[in-house]
């Protein structure tokens, strides 16, 4: 069975161990959002801060789930799957560039955006839009992926006929809760199967809505609540926070709350996360 290398979750641990070669550790600043390993405990997470504490600089890392623990700097930490020793940021006058994106990716500084190519995204609504663009915009910016708005899936097979995907000219698509046997999964085989081999790929998530491609913790919940038939799932979940929920522009002003509470890749589902790296790596290839 192939593996799926979009599939794990990125900030879920170290994996099954290898016997690597022993490397040397390099010195690493401990940059706000850079996302490290401590090698004895396991502890994943992205840098919060450096401070001195007992006489020592010691530096703190959130994980996934907004915990935080505090170690010392040094070496014993994995970045990228290489040895690192972290040793504090050097300070300047002004804000010290962050070195990675949202998505994780190494950020490039002073590159101009590249060129759009004819490959493109498609997307369901603007709150996904959104999100990818909060966390891969960098990224995309830089590939010369342009994401538009698909607006539902029903008018699918004709709305890939019309763009007529053909070589240098891939359709990515993400599709909202594409799940065996849905209607969704219908239109995602009926697209794959009528256009020329391997220019569109069409792939999704399980949620109802991106919303719940937001770690719940983030908007302080354990898990998204279940929210009964016959009522509209965005006012459900609304009325379970306890926020607002009477008018269309309740939704609007909850989505900028949800969507101010991602700060990077590790607040969202790798469900999703998996599913975008892929789209990005197939239109780029």
């Amino acid at each position: 069975m192939t593996q799926d290398r979009y599939g794990s979750d990125v900030l879920g641990g170290s994996g099954p161990a290898h016997h690597r070669p022993a490397r040397t550790s390099q010195p690493q600043a401990a940059d706000t959002g850079l996302v490290v390993e401590e090698v004895t405990s396991g502890w994943v997470g992205a840098v919060v801060r450096v401070e001195k504490s007992g006489g020592m600089h010691v530096v703190v890392l959130e994980d996934r789930r907004g915990r935080t623990r505090t170690f010392p700097l040094g070496p014993g930490f994995w970045v990228d799957g290489e040895p690192v020793e972290l040793v504090a940021p050097v300070r300047t006058t002004a804000p010290a560039r962050p070195t990675r994106t949202a998505s994780g990716s190494r950020a490039v500084h002073g590159a101009a955006a590249r060129v759009a190519r004819g490959s493109r995204i498609w997307v369901e609504g603007k709150h996904d839009a959104e999100l990818v663009e909060k966390v891969w915009g960098d990224d995309l910016r830089l590939e010369g992926v342009v994401v538009e708005l698909l607006d539902g899936v029903d008018h699918l097979p004709d709305a890939v006929r019309a763009f007529a995907p053909g070589p240098g000219r891939r359709l990515g698509v993400l599709v909202d809760h594409l799940v065996p046997g849905s209607k969704e999964s219908r239109i995602a085989a009926e697209v794959t199967r009528t256009a020329p081999a391997g220019t569109v790929l069409v792939l999704g998530h399980p949620y109802v809505d991106v919303w719940q491609a937001v770690r719940p913790q983030r908007v302080g919940l354990d898990r998204w609540p279940t929210i009964e038939r016959g009522t509209e799932w965005k006012h459900g979940i609304l009325r379970e926070l306890g926020w607002p929920a009477d008018e269309q522009a309740d939704v609007a002003r909850a989505w900028q709350r949800i969507l101010g509470s991602v700060r990077s890749y590790a607040d969202l589902e790798p469900s999703l996360l998996g599913r975008v790296e892929e789209l990005i790596d197939f239109v780029t290839a």
